[in-house]
């Protein structure tokens, strides 16, 4: 206890009492991520204004060997948000605000615990699309997306939050501020350092700032719901969608077990009959939808497709998107989420593969998949009755197990965190898991950052 009250001492002293919580003032929502895997609170949470408290508060936790956990809008899956004994929390909450929108450049400077949403208003209104789009958008924080390089909707078009980012601001464990906040669409001196931190899951610095590469704002979009027979034909459908439709902005795939599961508990019948799977293509940048029309009704001809379903108003484009987004699944008790990728011709091969290893061991599962098949992105809904750690464990092993027989990766777009990481060696080779330990040994000596996380012990 007296090395706690010494640091805590210290916090008090560089940080005001709004920005430093302690004992019960710390609420219960600090403990986990939306995993709801977490387990601890923090003996301290910090809730800062300024990167100057940031760079403060890291300075102090380093120097006492305090554990730090970076927190954003909660929204992760992969347990990288979650509190673990002994830490502080560092939430960014407070440390959010558009801070410029570059109109002769398409740029936008703004801060880490911007929300998604806030961000992309502030976008249109400024007549620009911020690219980054997510489900959750409505709590993420733009921290967050960077740091786990968060995937999306619209990753076919516009790339992850990786492609979109030209500059960030970021902190390192002594407190070292590192202001790499480049505005420039091409900036070849050296070092992309920006990289470090995107997609490192807090694990080597706090980001506290970004510059987001705006696109111009689409005059509108063209939305369609489209039944097919087999995957073979989707793959074929893809490809000439990308080929002969301009302005592709998503392709988005449901096998019919997660279509019916999601369509029944949004109350809607979309389609007269059941099809094996069914796709969300969606055209950007259109008056009208003439042209996702006469494509249809091309490919109807031609055999690939089995109906289609084009939205006459937002409200029926919402809808469309409402079953994809699966409200639903998330009344489903004890459901395991996950988040992978393989390659586009091998998604339907893998889905049924690794539907037959879990009912192999879970014969009564709820197994539903659906995902970005443009990006080779699939999520993977499992409900097998329980969620105590070790059937997580079993299940997870199954699952990842299926993905590295077809050479995927473990996480496509929600981050390794807590929960995949003794599963990284799957899609990763010795020889790259010894660089990046190399890398966090460089930038965090004494491993105060996020420790636990991605990277498994040597």
């Amino acid at each position: 206890m007296p090395e706690v009250n010494a640091f805590v001492s210290a916090l008090s002293q560089a940080l005001d009492d709004s920005a430093l919580m302690t004992g019960d003032r710390i609420p219960a929502r600090s403990r986990s991520d939306a995993s709801l895997s977490g387990r601890h609170l923090p003996i301290a949470l910090v809730r800062p204004t300024s990167v100057e408290q940031v760079s403060a508060t890291l300075r102090i936790c380093n120097d006492h060997r305090v554990p730090v956990v970076t927190q954003g809008g909660m929204t992760g899956l992969a347990g990288g948000a979650n509190a673990i004994e002994g830490s502080l929390v560092l939430s960014l909450e407070r440390m959010s605000g558009v801070e410029e929108i570059d109109t002769a450049a398409g740029t936008m400077t703004l801060k880490a615990g911007t929300v998604l949403e806030t961000a992309q208003k502030a976008a249109e209104d400024a007549g620009f699309l911020l690219p980054i789009d997510l489900g959750s958008r409505g709590s993420c924080q733009i921290g967050g997306n960077i740091a786990t390089n968060a995937g999306g909707i619209r990753v076919i078009r516009h790339g992850v939050t990786r492609d979109n980012i030209l500059g960030l601001e970021a902190v390192l464990a002594d407190g070292t501020v590192i202001s790499s906040l480049n505005r420039l669409r091409k900036n070849n001196t050296g070092y992309d350092l920006k990289q470090l931190f995107i997609g490192s899951e807090g694990t080597l610095g706090v980001i506290t700032r970004a510059v987001i590469r705006l696109q111009p704002l689409p005059v509108g979009k063209a939305t369609a719901l489209v039944a097919l027979p087999n995957y073979e034909n989707a793959v074929q459908l893809l490809a000439k969608a990308q080929a002969g439709l301009v302005g592709l902005s998503a392709f988005e795939i449901m096998w019919q077990s997660y279509f019916g599961f999601a369509s029944q508990g949004e109350g809607l019948k979309l389609f007269e009959r059941s099809h094996p799977f069914a796709v969300i293509v969606e055209q950007s940048g259109t008056p009208d939808s003439a042209a996702l029309e006469n494509f249809l009704a091309m490919m109807f001809e031609e055999g690939l497709i089995e109906d289609a379903l084009i939205a006459q108003s937002e409200k029926e484009a919402r809808q469309f998107w409402a079953v994809r987004e699966g409200a639903a699944y998330d009344r489903l008790p004890h459901l395991i989420n996950f988040d992978v990728s393989i390659s586009v011709g091998r998604l339907g091969e893998f889905a049924d593969a690794c539907e037959a290893a879990i009912r192999e061991g879970y014969p009564d599962a709820h197994v539903a998949f659906f995902g970005h098949m443009g990006d080779s992105n699939l999520h993977i809904a499992v409900a097998v009755g329980a969620s105590d750690p070790a059937t997580l464990h079993a299940v997870d092993g199954i699952v990842y197990g299926i993905v590295r027989d077809f050479h995927g990766s473990i996480s496509a777009e929600h981050g390794i965190g807590a929960l995949k990481r003794d599963f990284l060696h799957y899609s990763r080779s010795p020889e790259e898991l010894a660089l990046m330990r190399a890398i966090k040994q460089t930038l965090d000596p004494r491993g105060i950052l996020n420790p636990g996380k991605l990277l498994p012990p040597a």
